[in-house]
């Protein structure tokens, strides 16, 4: 409205709204519908802006969720209440830059980085229920229709979330898990020369939501506009990381470091 130039009456005006609507829009005492987010924008020459907002209004809510919120109740729920959006996604994007996706994780690695963020968080305790819920959801990998394009950092596989055996076990299934023809994973190199930096952890569901992780919340981006960054961020991503022999040595090479 300020870029426009115009106050809350001019508005109100242009789009054939009563003056006290706009102004419980605009001081956030209304949310506004999607045909009020079209208007306002049309009003001010902002069409482009419609999807975006229109999106970022509808999950407003759940856009950006605290872990201690999410996990109020110990994780076991959280993990079974996202099975419906695996289940759904036809194509998933992960770019990993701190763990091994939670698709991938053997039990005994899960356990050691749930252990650990419960403990960090002060949350309820059902590791061992989480773990559990985590292995069901992660079926999507081997049953269904399901593509993934994952990558990691090299650092990702010396990271010990977990003791030596767990670690060589989980470094293993990996290995195993690349000789999927629905999987496509990707390792970028320590010593590869950055065309992106390395970015926070995010989970790309088809074209339609990103989860990002943060260290205290989770950030899940509608908004095509935004979406469209972080599935740019991951092809650039994708281009100087090594696949198939070259990934498996990179591996080897760290499960040898164990």
């Amino acid at each position: 409205m300020k870029d426009a130039g115009l106050t809350g009456h001019e508005l109100a005006v242009r789009c054939g709204w009563h003056k006290s609507k706009s102004s419980r829009i605009v001081r956030g005492r209304t949310p506004p519908s999607d045909a009020d987010i079209r208007a306002w924008c049309t009003a001010c020459g902002a069409e482009d802006q419609i999807p975006d907002l229109i999106a970022a209004s509808r999950n407003a809510e759940s856009m950006y969720v605290e872990w201690r919120q999410i996990h109020r109740d110990g994780m076991r729920r959280v993990h079974e209440q996202t099975v419906p959006l695996y289940q759904r996604t036809r194509c998933f994007r992960v770019y990993a830059s701190n763990v091994v996706p939670g698709m991938l994780q053997t039990a005994e690695y899960a356990a050691g980085l749930l252990r650990s963020i419960t403990d960090f968080q002060e949350t309820p305790d059902d590791v061992a229920e989480a773990v559990q819920a985590r292995l069901r959801r992660s079926r999507v990998v081997r049953e269904g229709d399901h593509r993934f394009g994952l990558l990691l950092e090299e650092a990702v596989l010396r990271y010990r979330v977990a003791d030596e055996e767990a670690m060589a076990e989980q470094l293993c299934s990996l290995l195993s898990v690349m000789a999927r023809p629905n999987v496509s994973l990707g390792i970028i190199p320590l010593a590869a020369r950055r065309t992106v930096w390395p970015l926070e952890a995010f989970y790309a569901f088809d074209d339609a939501q990103v989860a990002v992780e943060t260290l205290t919340a989770e950030v899940n981006v509608t908004a095509p506009g935004e979406i469209r960054t972080y599935l740019k961020a991951f092809r650039e991503l994708s281009r100087i990381a090594v696949r198939g022999t070259d990934a498996r040595d990179v591996i080897r090479r760290a499960i040898d470091s164990l």
